[in-house]
């Protein structure tokens, strides 16, 4: 597969909608991770990322304007252990769950399907990184409906062992805009990842659509000890 530009991706693209980057920083002492979400609707964009323990959570930036918050108010990360999660929705809480019962990442999601937002049944995207003993390895899942059938839902996950310095993958819901949104499809995009926290969340953030952009959260965690740092962007402020 060839490595495709992040910020071409992010800039060629007016709506991927909430997506998922997982990787390893160019000098090999870093995993990467960012998660952004978009919106179009006023109820989407009437949000922010604060923090939560290890983790984050959406909140309504102005609560008197929130609509419906099923789909829209979750944790997109928590941390259980040496294990980070990283989600597009309430389904970081079934890992989190599934795996403090010793299940795996594939086995906790078995349970769910893609969200219930009819006619675009926007596919569950998730992550989970793993460090220990200065190994890291991470995989992605993606949920989603049969090419808009709700009958079906097809399961793909994707296991990266070992990462190579200076790459990641790209995981978003939607190939682009559209009435119904597409759902991603194929394999996550090989992108490259910088070893600057704050260059990479700049980039990230400047190459998503203005219009559409919402929240974005950066972390970058030493593989060595697992300290890490966090950087959240809000369009609403």
């Amino acid at each position: 597969m060839k490595m495709q530009s992040l910020a071409k991706e992010l800039s060629q693209n007016t709506y991927p909608g909430r997506g998922i980057v997982i990787g390893k920083t160019p000098d090999g002492k870093k995993a990467v991770t960012a998660y952004f979400i978009m919106g179009r609707s006023s109820n989407s964009r009437n949000r922010v990322f604060v923090t939560e323990g290890e983790g984050i959570r959406t909140e309504a930036f102005d609560p008197s304007k929130l609509e419906d918050p099923s789909l829209i108010i979750y944790a997109p990360v928590r941390v259980l252990g040496n294990k980070t999660i990283v989600t597009n929705g309430d389904q970081t809480d079934t890992i989190y769950e599934g795996m403090d019962k010793q299940m795996t990442f594939e086995q906790s999601l078995r349970c769910r399907e893609f969200e219930p937002d009819a006619p675009n049944y926007t596919p569950r995207i998730s992550g989970i990184m793993h460090i220990e003993n200065g190994t890291y390895n991470y995989a992605m899942s993606i949920l989603k409906s049969n090419n808009g059938n709700p009958d079906a839902c097809n399961r793909y996950t994707f296991a990266y062992s070992n990462p190579v310095a200076g790459e990641g993958h790209f995981i978003h819901t939607y190939m682009g805009d559209g009435n119904p949104l597409p759902s991603f499809e194929g394999e996550p995009t090989l992108v490259d990842v910088g070893n600057d926290i704050d260059e990479f969340t700049k980039l990230v953030w400047d190459n998503l659509n203005e219009d559409n952009k919402v929240s974005l959260f950066v972390r970058f965690i030493n593989i060595a000890d697992g300290t890490y740092e966090t950087r959240i962007v809000n369009k609403n402020k």
